[in-house]
């Protein structure tokens, strides 16, 4: 087929259901050919998505503690730009574009939960060089950890992992490729333009003629202050575009679990702790505390109390995920082990070109790198220690491996990376270690806040990289 001509784009009747015994998935872009994909094309516009993305990604995380998935806005925006600039037969290429534009989310995920907090605790400090090497060693290891989990994520588990971010982005994608009125530059982008207008209005007028608060609380009434003093009731909530667009995207399932999060620390913890400790002096971590708990306001109860439930509840997730994914762990040990032992190689002429991987004696070796470069960075760059680097080059290893397969679980099932659950149990983790072993202090926090930023990133590539691997 000619290369102007538009080829018949249809996803396969099987593309999201498990197959039979013996079924086969032949998908879109046919294993027996080449395709356009990796062009200068396809490269320079996923690098302008990634720019501008990460700034859309770093601007809400750190605002509301929430990264969105970029995979579809890039996705609409990419089939917008091959179809306005009449490129024939860019699926393989608008693939890439999302590809490296989607990346932009993961690596923010992976910073703006740690390293931030080397600036925002007094008395911290770090170079850009260590923010810099943390995040890019800890990419390059989550997509090293993932490799051996492809197959079974991507192929063996076909139809029986939802991936929802996958589904919607393929869909998106393929209605690109199909041609007719769906794939019009204007009704692609449509739904962009008219959402950017709306939050830019909407936020204009709250900046910058205050016509309403950006929080909304029940304090602005005389009866809610009295109940929040009293009581310690207060309900609070946030009207900016961000976290309202926010909630759209995520959806109603998992905005609902937020929500009741909130409930339940809000409207049941705080006013416990007055309940049951409101004459007592609670020195919970925080050794200056003088006042009662029935003195404190129920903002100052959850800051010096409460949210600490919340922050162990992530932290035990974390450790439920990695007890439900040791059997995946498990299986693709077993056979990278088998392959490392094998003379045979991954890559064969009989095998199809979407079924190669790279070699596992290529991949052992350059985990391997990697590592080595990890604890180099540590024993040069931030503890210089040999022992107390070797230490933090152990947890940084263990963890981010175990937790690699329950961000590609959480991610399959949900379509929603717990990075920041399984962050701050590397954290818990990595702290009490380096106590234990005589590094505390500030250059103790520091180490632990780059050990996080490594593993944190590491785990938000490997999330990330399912999802693109799955649409590919």
């Amino acid at each position: 087929m000619k290369e102007n001509e538009k080829e018949p784009v249809d996803l396969p009747e099987n593309a999201f259901r498990e197959l039979e015994e013996g079924e086969e998935y032949n998908p879109i872009m046919s294993p027996g050919r080449e395709y356009r994909e990796v062009t200068p094309w396809s490269v320079s516009w996923g690098i302008v998505m990634a720019v501008l993305f990460s700034a859309a990604a770093a601007y809400l995380g750190l605002k509301v503690g929430q990264v969105f998935e970029a995979a579809i806005p890039i996705a609409i925006i990419a089939v917008g730009l091959s179809t306005g600039f009449k490129r024939k037969n860019a699926l393989g290429e608008n693939v890439i574009i999302q590809s490296i534009g989607a990346c932009s989310g993961t690596v923010v995920a992976g910073v703006i939960f740690t390293l931030p907090a080397l600036y925002i605790i007094p008395g911290l400090s770090a170079g850009f060089l260590q923010v810099f090497l943390s995040s890019l060693l800890g990419g390059i290891l989550g997509i090293l950890f993932l490799i051996p989990f492809r197959k079974y994520f991507v192929s063996d588990m076909h139809g029986k992992y939802p991936f929802p971010e996958a589904t919607a982005t393929t869909q998106v994608l393929v209605s690109g490729e199909k041609g007719g009125s769906q794939a019009k530059p204007l009704n692609q982008a449509r739904p962009l333009i008219f959402a950017g207008l709306v939050g830019g209005i909407y936020d204009f007028l709250l900046s910058t003629f205050g016509w309403w608060s950006e929080v909304l609380t029940t304090r602005i009434l005389p009866f809610g202050d009295a109940v929040a003093e009293k009581a310690k009731l207060v309900f609070k909530v946030n009207t900016g575009a961000a976290v309202l667009g926010l909630g759209y995207i995520v959806g109603l399932k998992y905005s609902l679990i937020i929500c009741a999060g909130s409930i339940f620390v809000w409207f049941l913890i705080i006013p416990g702790f007055d309940l049951f400790w409101g004459d007592t002096v609670l020195q919970l971590n925080s050794g200056d505390t003088a006042l009662t708990v029935s003195q404190m306001s129920p903002e100052q109860i959850f800051t010096t109390y409460a949210r600490y439930i919340g922050i162990g509840g992530i932290a035990m997730a974390g450790i439920i995920g990695i007890v439900r994914s040791w059997g995946v762990i498990r299986s693709a040990v077993g056979l990278a082990s088998k392959e490392l032992k094998g003379k045979t190689s991954a890559v064969q002429s009989g095998v199809k070109r979407t079924q190669r991987d790279i070699s596992m004696k290529i991949l052992f070796f350059s985990i391997v790198v990697t590592l080595i470069t990890i604890f180099l960075f540590f024993y040069f760059g931030v503890i210089h220690n040999f022992i107390q680097a070797l230490i933090a080059f152990v947890v940084v290893s263990v963890i981010a491996f175990l937790f690699t397969t329950v961000a590609a679980n959480a991610i399959a099932i949900v379509g929603t990376n717990p990075v920041s659950g399984m962050t701050l149990m590397t954290l818990i983790l990595a702290s009490v270690i380096l106590v234990a072993s005589g590094l505390s202090g500030k250059e103790g926090m520091v180490a632990a806040l780059i050990i996080g930023g490594v593993v944190c990133t590491a785990l938000s590539i490997a999330g990330g990289l399912v999802t693109d691997l799955k649409i590919g």
